[in-house]
């Protein structure tokens, strides 16, 4: 749970807003102007100044794109996920939003504003700041907020007054926390609480966090439900099998399983794409109402299935090599993970100690946690979770020295005590 003293909070409960407030205008001013500011300025507003200032954001800019009128707003609202767990975000937070003198604002994963709900004179304020449905409200656009930093920063953001890069946002406060698919770690959007900067308090990030959990959670709680009717179908089907087959949903949730040992995941099936299961070996994904029947395809049966990065490709892979060998493309972050736990052998590692690996802190959890998500669908069943780790029986050949400094830069090795660039 992000804590005030975290770097995620604005303020806390001591600070005095007005003169914060006016420390952070002259940060704002000293900024612009090419000198360094007398207050330092948190990290993470440092960052996204840095960012805007590369895209040419004005800070008096006040102009923005006309937003995407209602038929494509309600289109994409028809097409998020979020729309699922609509009522419980709005059970959250939207009497919270009007009782605070703030409206809640939910974006898609490219800034996209969906929803916007709660106090009426916050909105009309909004309104004027083309802060609506059908705008882009990312750091490009916008400038530093809380919803374009939370997406940038892959992370929850508290930003007051001035942090904010564009002046004509300097009388709000917003809080923002990222919404992530629990099957696929994927960003989904951005739920934000905004309204006057004098309505700022360390708690509303503790209150959108939670909110966002429990949203996910019921996320989670619809992909079980669908796992559950196509165990329904699974049934029947693998009762006709008579060697080892899978049974999974679109996503390589494992329904149901026969002749194998239980696993929660396996790679992402494509329709014709031929795929290596660990256990399993080649399999042609075959259709099922709800989802894909995974068995043998090759006459041999299983293999023993090996696992090494080819540095070397371009691009670079991670090779899986079986009755045939099947080349993984990924990139330099999820390559540098794979050998992390390579290296980490049957142990394992936790999130945050591959958090301090990466980023050199352990604040990153979320991120982790949805990076190993992403690359699960890709590596499927080579990768256990609780902790993190190359799969029991899966062949491991690690990078050499060199790749290990390829990957990692010069003289540092592939171990979970030391941070990466």
């Amino acid at each position: 749970m992000p804590h005030p003293d975290d770097g995620v909070c604005a303020v806390t409960r001591s600070t005095d807003l007005r003169q914060h407030a006016r420390l952070l205008h002259q940060a704002h001013d000293a900024r612009l102007s090419g000198s360094r500011p007398s207050t330092p300025l948190r990290r993470v507003v440092s960052r996204s100044w840095d960012r805007v200032l590369s895209y040419g954001v004005a800070p008096d800019g006040r102009s923005l794109d006309d937003p995407a009128p209602p038929e494509i707003v309600e289109r994409r609202r028809a097409e998020s996920p979020i729309s699922g767990v609509l009522p419980q975000l709005r059970a959250s937070l939207t009497a919270v939003a009007e009782d605070a003198e703030h409206v809640m604002v939910i974006t898609a994963a490219d800034g996209f504003v969906l929803w916007r709900e709660g106090a009426v004179r916050v909105g009309r304020l909004a309104d004027d700041l083309g802060f609506l449905p059908g705008a882009d409200w990312t750091e490009a656009s916008v400038g530093t907020n809380a919803i374009g930093t939370a997406l940038a920063e892959h992370a929850s953001v508290q930003l007051f007054s001035a942090e904010h890069f564009v002046r004509a946002q300097h009388p709000w406060t917003c809080t923002a926390s990222p919404i992530h698919d629990p099957r696929t770690g994927e960003m989904l959007g951005v739920v934000d609480l905004s309204g006057p900067a004098p309505t700022v308090h360390p708690t509303t990030v503790a209150l959108v966090h939670t909110a966002v959990r429990l949203a996910e959670t019921g996320l989670w709680a619809a992909h079980e439900t669908r796992l559950e009717s196509l165990r329904a179908v699974a049934a029947p089907v693998l009762a006709r099998q008579t060697g080892p087959a899978l049974v999974v949903d679109d996503h390589g949730w494992v329904a149901a399983a026969t002749g194998l040992a239980p696993r929660d995941r396996v790679g992402v099936p494509q329709a014709g794409e031929a795929m290596l299961v660990h256990g399993l070996g080649a399999c042609l994904p075959d259709r099922v109402p709800g989802g894909w029947l995974l068995r043998p395809s090759d006459a041999a049966g299983p293999s023993r299935t090996r696992l090494r990065l080819d540095l070397d490709a371009d691009p670079p892979a991670a090779l899986v090599e079986g009755h045939e060998v099947w080349r993984h493309i990924l990139g330099r972050r999820h390559l540098q993970i794979v050998a992390l736990l390579m290296a980490a052998g049957s142990a394992g590692l936790d999130a945050a100690a591959i958090s301090r690996a990466l980023y050199d802190d352990a604040d990153h959890l979320v991120t982790v946690r949805a990076e190993l998500s992403r690359l699960r669908r890709v590596l499927g069943g080579l990768l256990a979770a609780r902790p993190y780790r190359i799969a029991p029986g899966v062949e491991v050949v690690p990078p050499s020295p060199a790749d290990t400094a390829r990957l990692f830069g010069p003289g540092r090795g592939a171990t979970p005590l030391q941070p990466w660039p």
